[in-house]
Protein backbone atom coordinates (compact mmCIF):
# COMPACT_ATOMS: atom_id res chain seq x y z
CA UNK A 1 0.00 0.00 0.00
CA UNK A 2 1.02 3.60 -0.53
CA UNK A 3 2.61 5.93 0.56
CA UNK A 4 5.99 5.12 -0.93
CA UNK A 5 9.25 6.28 0.63
CA UNK A 6 10.51 8.04 -2.49
CA UNK A 7 14.05 8.48 -1.20
CA UNK A 8 14.31 4.78 -0.30
CA UNK A 9 13.11 3.78 -3.78
CA UNK A 10 14.88 6.39 -5.94
CA UNK A 11 17.79 7.33 -3.71
CA UNK A 12 18.52 10.72 -2.23
CA UNK A 13 19.15 12.44 -5.56
CA UNK A 14 16.09 10.93 -7.24
CA UNK A 15 13.87 11.64 -4.24
CA UNK A 16 14.93 15.28 -4.02
CA UNK A 17 14.46 15.64 -7.78
CA UNK A 18 10.85 14.45 -7.40
CA UNK A 19 10.28 16.95 -4.58
CA UNK A 20 11.70 19.80 -6.68
CA UNK A 21 9.49 18.89 -9.64
CA UNK A 22 6.40 18.72 -7.43
CA UNK A 23 7.31 22.10 -5.94
CA UNK A 24 7.75 23.65 -9.35
CA UNK A 25 4.45 22.21 -10.52
CA UNK A 26 2.69 23.49 -7.42
CA UNK A 27 4.16 26.97 -7.86
CA UNK A 28 3.20 27.06 -11.53
CA UNK A 29 -0.35 25.98 -10.67
CA UNK A 30 -0.67 28.77 -8.09
CA UNK A 31 0.66 31.34 -10.54
CA UNK A 32 -1.74 30.18 -13.28
CA UNK A 33 -4.62 30.37 -10.77
CA UNK A 34 -3.71 34.00 -10.08
CA UNK A 35 -2.32 33.42 -6.59
CA UNK A 36 0.77 35.50 -7.36
CA UNK A 37 -1.29 38.70 -7.79
CA UNK A 38 -2.13 40.49 -4.52
CA UNK A 39 -5.01 42.37 -6.17
CA UNK A 40 -6.74 39.14 -7.12
CA UNK A 41 -6.08 37.61 -3.71
CA UNK A 42 -7.41 40.61 -1.80
CA UNK A 43 -10.43 40.96 -4.12
CA UNK A 44 -12.07 37.95 -2.47
CA UNK A 45 -12.53 39.99 0.73
CA UNK A 46 -14.46 42.56 -1.29
CA UNK A 47 -16.57 39.80 -2.91
CA UNK A 48 -15.49 40.80 -6.42
CA UNK A 49 -13.22 37.91 -7.35
CA UNK A 50 -13.67 34.58 -5.57
CA UNK A 51 -10.96 32.71 -7.47
CA UNK A 52 -9.01 31.93 -4.30
CA UNK A 53 -11.97 30.38 -2.51
CA UNK A 54 -13.04 28.36 -5.55
CA UNK A 55 -9.53 27.13 -6.31
CA UNK A 56 -8.80 26.20 -2.70
CA UNK A 57 -12.07 24.34 -2.18
CA UNK A 58 -11.69 22.54 -5.51
CA UNK A 59 -8.19 21.42 -4.54
CA UNK A 60 -9.30 20.38 -1.05
CA UNK A 61 -12.25 18.23 -2.09
CA UNK A 62 -10.54 16.65 -5.11
CA UNK A 63 -7.50 15.71 -2.98
CA UNK A 64 -9.73 14.46 -0.14
CA UNK A 65 -11.81 12.31 -2.48
CA UNK A 66 -8.74 10.79 -4.14
CA UNK A 67 -7.05 10.10 -0.79
CA UNK A 68 -10.02 8.42 0.85
CA UNK A 69 -11.12 6.60 -2.29
CA UNK A 70 -7.60 5.14 -2.59
CA UNK A 71 -7.76 4.23 1.10
CA UNK A 72 -11.18 2.62 0.76
CA UNK A 73 -9.98 0.53 -2.19
CA UNK A 74 -6.86 -0.58 -0.33
CA UNK A 75 -4.25 1.34 -2.34
CA UNK A 76 -3.30 3.88 0.35
CA UNK A 77 -2.65 3.57 4.07
CA UNK A 78 -4.12 6.81 5.41
CA UNK A 79 -2.74 6.18 8.90
CA UNK A 80 0.74 6.77 7.44
CA UNK A 81 -0.19 10.12 5.92
CA UNK A 82 1.14 12.96 8.04
CA UNK A 83 -1.57 15.14 9.57
CA UNK A 84 -0.49 18.48 10.97
CA UNK A 85 -0.78 18.76 14.73
CA UNK A 86 -3.81 20.67 16.02
CA UNK A 87 -3.43 23.75 18.22
CA UNK A 88 -7.11 24.71 18.21
CA UNK A 89 -7.39 28.06 20.01
CA UNK A 90 -3.93 29.31 19.03
CA UNK A 91 -4.85 28.33 15.46
CA UNK A 92 -8.07 30.36 15.61
CA UNK A 93 -6.27 33.42 16.99
CA UNK A 94 -3.43 32.98 14.49
CA UNK A 95 -5.94 32.62 11.66
CA UNK A 96 -7.58 35.91 12.59
CA UNK A 97 -4.20 37.66 12.71
CA UNK A 98 -3.19 36.15 9.36
CA UNK A 99 -6.58 37.10 7.89
CA UNK A 100 -6.01 40.73 8.77
CA UNK A 101 -2.51 40.51 7.31
CA UNK A 102 -3.93 38.86 4.21
CA UNK A 103 -6.34 41.77 3.65
CA UNK A 104 -3.72 44.44 4.32
CA UNK A 105 -0.80 42.82 2.48
CA UNK A 106 -2.69 40.83 -0.11
CA UNK A 107 -0.78 37.59 0.49
CA UNK A 108 -0.45 34.61 2.75
CA UNK A 109 3.03 33.08 3.34
CA UNK A 110 2.74 30.53 0.52
CA UNK A 111 1.39 32.91 -2.09
CA UNK A 112 3.98 35.57 -1.19
CA UNK A 113 6.66 33.03 -2.15
CA UNK A 114 4.93 32.49 -5.51
CA UNK A 115 4.76 36.24 -6.04
CA UNK A 116 8.41 36.74 -5.09
CA UNK A 117 9.35 34.01 -7.56
CA UNK A 118 7.54 36.08 -10.21
CA UNK A 119 9.77 39.05 -9.29
CA UNK A 120 6.95 41.07 -7.72
CA UNK A 121 8.35 43.56 -5.20
CA UNK A 122 5.29 43.49 -2.92
CA UNK A 123 5.48 39.70 -2.69
CA UNK A 124 9.19 39.88 -1.83
CA UNK A 125 8.61 42.35 1.02
CA UNK A 126 5.69 40.29 2.34
CA UNK A 127 7.91 37.19 2.27
CA UNK A 128 10.64 39.02 4.21
CA UNK A 129 8.03 40.09 6.76
CA UNK A 130 6.83 36.47 7.02
CA UNK A 131 10.33 35.21 7.79
CA UNK A 132 10.91 37.96 10.38
CA UNK A 133 7.48 37.31 11.93
CA UNK A 134 8.17 33.59 12.21
CA UNK A 135 11.46 34.35 13.94
CA UNK A 136 9.77 36.79 16.32
CA UNK A 137 7.11 34.18 17.12
CA UNK A 138 9.75 31.57 17.89
CA UNK A 139 11.64 33.90 20.21
CA UNK A 140 8.51 35.08 22.04
CA UNK A 141 6.82 31.66 22.36
CA UNK A 142 7.89 31.10 26.02
CA UNK A 143 5.83 34.15 27.01
CA UNK A 144 2.56 32.46 25.99
CA UNK A 145 3.55 28.78 25.93
CA UNK A 146 0.68 27.74 28.23
CA UNK A 147 -1.86 29.18 25.81
CA UNK A 148 -0.02 27.67 22.84
CA UNK A 149 -0.32 24.16 24.32
CA UNK A 150 -3.78 24.66 25.84
CA UNK A 151 -5.69 22.80 23.11
CA UNK A 152 -3.05 20.57 21.54
CA UNK A 153 -3.85 17.23 19.91
CA UNK A 154 -1.61 15.13 17.67
CA UNK A 155 -3.89 13.77 14.94
CA UNK A 156 -7.37 15.28 15.12
CA UNK A 157 -9.63 15.07 12.08
CA UNK A 158 -12.97 16.74 11.40
CA UNK A 159 -14.51 13.26 11.54
CA UNK A 160 -13.10 12.83 15.07
CA UNK A 161 -14.60 16.16 16.11
CA UNK A 162 -18.02 15.35 14.66
CA UNK A 163 -17.97 11.70 15.69
CA UNK A 164 -18.83 10.70 12.11
CA UNK A 165 -17.29 8.17 9.78
CA UNK A 166 -14.69 9.30 7.24
CA UNK A 167 -17.14 8.72 4.40
CA UNK A 168 -19.99 10.73 5.98
CA UNK A 169 -17.62 13.59 6.79
CA UNK A 170 -16.20 13.60 3.27
CA UNK A 171 -19.67 13.71 1.71
CA UNK A 172 -20.70 16.59 4.00
CA UNK A 173 -17.53 18.53 3.15
CA UNK A 174 -18.15 18.05 -0.57
CA UNK A 175 -21.73 19.29 -0.24
CA UNK A 176 -20.54 22.31 1.76
CA UNK A 177 -17.77 23.06 -0.77
CA UNK A 178 -20.18 22.87 -3.72
CA UNK A 179 -22.63 25.16 -1.92
CA UNK A 180 -19.84 27.66 -1.25
CA UNK A 181 -18.64 27.36 -4.85
CA UNK A 182 -22.16 28.14 -6.07
CA UNK A 183 -22.45 31.06 -3.65
CA UNK A 184 -19.08 32.41 -4.78
CA UNK A 185 -20.10 32.21 -8.43
CA UNK A 186 -23.36 34.05 -7.82
CA UNK A 187 -21.67 36.67 -5.62
CA UNK A 188 -19.14 37.38 -8.38
CA UNK A 189 -21.96 37.60 -10.93
CA UNK A 190 -23.90 40.03 -8.75
CA UNK A 191 -20.99 42.44 -8.33
CA UNK A 192 -19.91 42.02 -11.96
CA UNK A 193 -23.38 42.99 -13.21
CA UNK A 194 -24.00 45.66 -10.57
CA UNK A 195 -24.85 48.98 -12.26
CA UNK A 196 -25.25 47.28 -15.63
CA UNK A 197 -28.31 46.19 -17.53
CA UNK A 198 -27.42 42.51 -17.29
CA UNK A 199 -29.92 40.62 -15.08
CA UNK A 200 -28.75 38.47 -12.18
CA UNK A 201 -29.98 34.86 -12.17
CA UNK A 202 -29.80 32.11 -9.59
CA UNK A 203 -29.39 29.48 -12.34
CA UNK A 204 -26.08 27.71 -12.86
CA UNK A 205 -24.57 29.22 -15.98
CA UNK A 206 -22.29 26.36 -17.10
CA UNK A 207 -23.32 22.75 -17.63
CA UNK A 208 -19.72 21.68 -16.99
CA UNK A 209 -20.17 22.86 -13.38
CA UNK A 210 -23.19 20.58 -12.97
CA UNK A 211 -21.37 17.62 -14.50
CA UNK A 212 -18.31 18.18 -12.29
CA UNK A 213 -20.49 18.53 -9.19
CA UNK A 214 -22.28 15.27 -9.91
CA UNK A 215 -18.97 13.43 -10.37
CA UNK A 216 -17.73 14.75 -7.02
CA UNK A 217 -20.97 13.88 -5.20
CA UNK A 218 -21.20 10.39 -6.68
CA UNK A 219 -17.55 9.62 -5.92
CA UNK A 220 -17.90 10.91 -2.35
CA UNK A 221 -21.00 8.75 -1.93
CA UNK A 222 -19.02 5.74 -3.17
CA UNK A 223 -16.32 6.39 -0.56
CA UNK A 224 -19.05 6.56 2.10
CA UNK A 225 -20.69 3.32 0.93
CA UNK A 226 -17.44 1.34 0.57
CA UNK A 227 -16.10 2.59 3.90
CA UNK A 228 -12.52 2.60 5.12
CA UNK A 229 -10.83 -0.81 5.55
CA UNK A 230 -10.95 -2.28 9.04
CA UNK A 231 -7.72 -3.56 10.70
CA UNK A 232 -8.40 -7.16 9.57
CA UNK A 233 -8.58 -6.15 5.91
CA UNK A 234 -5.72 -3.69 6.25
CA UNK A 235 -3.44 -6.43 7.55
CA UNK A 236 -4.29 -8.64 4.55
CA UNK A 237 -3.26 -5.71 2.34
CA UNK A 238 -0.13 -4.76 4.28
CA UNK A 239 1.14 -8.12 5.49
CA UNK A 240 4.12 -7.98 3.16
CA UNK A 241 5.27 -4.70 4.70
CA UNK A 242 5.44 -5.94 8.30
CA UNK A 243 5.58 -9.74 8.20
CA UNK A 244 9.38 -9.70 7.94
CA UNK A 245 9.70 -7.97 11.31
CA UNK A 246 7.68 -10.75 12.94
CA UNK A 247 9.54 -13.52 11.15
CA UNK A 248 12.90 -12.09 12.26
CA UNK A 249 11.48 -11.48 15.76
CA UNK A 250 12.69 -7.88 15.58
CA UNK A 251 9.70 -6.74 17.64
CA UNK A 252 10.20 -9.16 20.55
CA UNK A 253 12.11 -7.46 23.37
CA UNK A 254 13.94 -9.05 26.30
CA UNK A 255 12.66 -8.35 29.84
CA UNK A 256 15.92 -6.49 30.58
CA UNK A 257 15.30 -4.12 27.68
CA UNK A 258 11.83 -3.53 29.05
CA UNK A 259 13.37 -2.60 32.43
CA UNK A 260 15.77 -0.22 30.71
CA UNK A 261 12.94 1.40 28.74
CA UNK A 262 10.66 1.55 31.82
CA UNK A 263 13.30 3.54 33.70
CA UNK A 264 14.11 6.01 30.91
CA UNK A 265 12.47 9.32 31.76
CA UNK A 266 12.59 10.50 28.13
CA UNK A 267 10.32 7.68 26.94
CA UNK A 268 6.54 7.64 27.27
CA UNK A 269 5.95 3.93 27.89
CA UNK A 270 2.51 2.34 27.51
CA UNK A 271 2.31 -1.29 28.63
CA UNK A 272 -0.77 -3.27 27.59
CA UNK A 273 -1.33 -6.58 29.40
CA UNK A 274 -3.54 -8.92 27.37
CA UNK A 275 -3.85 -11.65 29.99
CA UNK A 276 -7.13 -12.39 31.78
CA UNK A 277 -8.37 -10.04 34.50
CA UNK A 278 -7.67 -12.66 37.20
CA UNK A 279 -4.06 -13.09 36.06
CA UNK A 280 -3.68 -9.32 35.86
CA UNK A 281 -4.97 -8.87 39.42
CA UNK A 282 -2.65 -11.59 40.72
CA UNK A 283 0.44 -9.90 39.32
CA UNK A 284 1.13 -7.18 36.78
CA UNK A 285 3.91 -4.76 35.97
CA UNK A 286 3.64 -1.34 37.54
CA UNK A 287 1.85 1.15 35.27
CA UNK A 288 0.50 -1.50 32.89
CA UNK A 289 -3.11 -1.58 31.71
CA UNK A 290 -5.27 -4.64 31.25
CA UNK A 291 -6.59 -4.87 27.69
CA UNK A 292 -8.75 -7.31 25.77
CA UNK A 293 -7.95 -8.56 22.25
CA UNK A 294 -11.12 -6.94 20.91
CA UNK A 295 -9.95 -3.53 22.17
CA UNK A 296 -7.43 -3.41 19.33
CA UNK A 297 -10.26 -3.28 16.81
CA UNK A 298 -11.82 -0.29 18.59
CA UNK A 299 -10.78 3.09 17.11
CA UNK A 300 -11.60 4.75 20.43
CA UNK A 301 -9.03 2.57 22.17
CA UNK A 302 -6.37 2.71 19.44
CA UNK A 303 -6.75 6.44 18.71
CA UNK A 304 -4.82 7.70 21.77
CA UNK A 305 -2.05 5.18 21.07
CA UNK A 306 -1.61 6.53 17.54
CA UNK A 307 -1.28 10.04 19.02
CA UNK A 308 1.51 9.26 21.45
CA UNK A 309 4.43 11.72 21.39
CA UNK A 310 7.48 10.96 19.25
CA UNK A 311 9.17 9.19 22.18
CA UNK A 312 6.15 6.97 22.83
CA UNK A 313 6.63 3.20 23.01
CA UNK A 314 3.87 0.55 23.32
CA UNK A 315 4.75 -2.87 24.78
CA UNK A 316 2.33 -5.81 24.61
CA UNK A 317 2.27 -8.61 27.16
CA UNK A 318 0.51 -11.96 26.73
CA UNK A 319 1.07 -15.56 27.79
CA UNK A 320 0.54 -16.69 24.22
CA UNK A 321 2.58 -15.18 21.38
CA UNK A 322 -0.31 -15.55 18.95
CA UNK A 323 -2.42 -13.17 21.06
CA UNK A 324 0.26 -10.48 21.33
CA UNK A 325 1.22 -10.86 17.65
CA UNK A 326 -2.40 -10.36 16.57
CA UNK A 327 -2.64 -7.21 18.70
CA UNK A 328 0.69 -6.01 17.25
CA UNK A 329 -0.63 -6.44 13.72
CA UNK A 330 -3.78 -4.45 14.40
CA UNK A 331 -1.86 -1.60 16.06
CA UNK A 332 0.68 -1.35 13.24
CA UNK A 333 -1.90 -1.11 10.47
CA UNK A 334 -3.76 1.57 12.43
CA UNK A 335 -0.73 3.84 12.47
CA UNK A 336 0.69 3.19 15.94
CA UNK A 337 4.47 3.66 15.95
CA UNK A 338 7.04 1.87 18.09
CA UNK A 339 5.04 -1.23 19.07
CA UNK A 340 6.88 -4.15 20.68
CA UNK A 341 6.09 -7.48 22.35
CA UNK A 342 7.58 -8.65 25.64
CA UNK A 343 9.26 -11.94 24.77
CA UNK A 344 7.49 -14.90 26.42
CA UNK A 345 5.22 -12.49 28.29
CA UNK A 346 5.65 -12.77 32.05
CA UNK A 347 6.50 -16.48 32.01
CA UNK A 348 10.18 -15.90 32.73
CA UNK A 349 9.79 -12.57 34.50
CA UNK A 350 9.73 -13.73 38.11
CA UNK A 351 12.42 -16.38 37.60
CA UNK A 352 14.66 -13.70 36.08
CA UNK A 353 14.27 -11.14 38.86
CA UNK A 354 13.11 -13.16 41.85
CA UNK A 355 15.61 -13.15 44.71
CA UNK A 356 17.70 -10.39 43.17
CA UNK A 357 18.88 -7.80 45.70
CA UNK A 358 20.35 -4.33 45.44
CA UNK A 359 22.25 -2.95 48.42
CA UNK A 360 20.86 -5.81 50.48
CA UNK A 361 17.24 -5.05 49.59
CA UNK A 362 15.04 -7.38 47.56
CA UNK A 363 13.83 -5.68 44.41
CA UNK A 364 10.19 -5.14 43.61
CA UNK A 365 9.57 -7.45 40.63
CA UNK A 366 6.60 -5.34 39.51
CA UNK A 367 8.90 -2.35 38.88
CA UNK A 368 12.58 -3.29 38.86
CA UNK A 369 14.88 -0.24 39.06
CA UNK A 370 17.51 0.42 36.41
CA UNK A 371 20.23 -0.71 38.86
CA UNK A 372 19.07 -4.30 38.38
CA UNK A 373 20.67 -4.22 34.91
CA UNK A 374 24.07 -4.19 36.56
CA UNK A 375 23.38 -7.68 37.92
CA UNK A 376 23.43 -9.14 34.39
CA UNK A 377 26.14 -9.33 31.72
CA UNK A 378 26.15 -6.46 29.23
CA UNK A 379 25.45 -8.88 26.39
CA UNK A 380 22.52 -10.52 28.19
CA UNK A 381 20.17 -9.25 25.47
CA UNK A 382 20.19 -7.65 22.03
CA UNK A 383 18.50 -4.22 21.94
CA UNK A 384 15.48 -4.16 19.62
CA UNK A 385 13.70 -0.87 20.38
CA UNK A 386 14.29 1.79 17.76
CA UNK A 387 12.31 5.00 18.08
CA UNK A 388 10.73 6.01 14.79
CA UNK A 389 8.58 9.07 14.14
CA UNK A 390 6.15 10.10 11.45
CA UNK A 391 7.27 12.83 9.10
CA UNK A 392 5.51 16.16 9.42
CA UNK A 393 4.08 17.99 6.46
CA UNK A 394 3.18 21.55 5.71
CA UNK A 395 0.57 23.25 3.59
CA UNK A 396 0.17 26.26 1.34
CA UNK A 397 0.04 28.85 4.10
CA UNK A 398 2.12 27.09 6.76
Amino acid sequence: MLPIDVIAVLGKFGGYAVFVLIGIGFGVSLELAGFGDSRRLAAQFYLKDMTVLKTMFTGIIVAAILIFLASALGYLDFSQISVTQTFLWPGIVGGLIMGVGFIVGGYCPGTSLVSAASFKIDGLFFLIGTVLGAGLFGESLPAFEDFWNSSFTERYLVSDWLGWSIGATLFAVVVMALAMFYGAEKTEEFFRNKGKDKPWSWKISKRSYLAGSMVLLVTAAMVWIIGQPDPVRKWSLMEGKYAGQLAARDVFIHPLEYVKTYNEASIKLVTLDLRSENEFRTFHLSGSENAKPEDFLNPGFVGPLSQLPSQGVVVLIADNDSVSVQAWKYLKVQGVNNVYILENGLKNWNSLFEGKTISGKTINTASPPSEVLQLFPKDAYSPKIKISTKKRSGGLCS
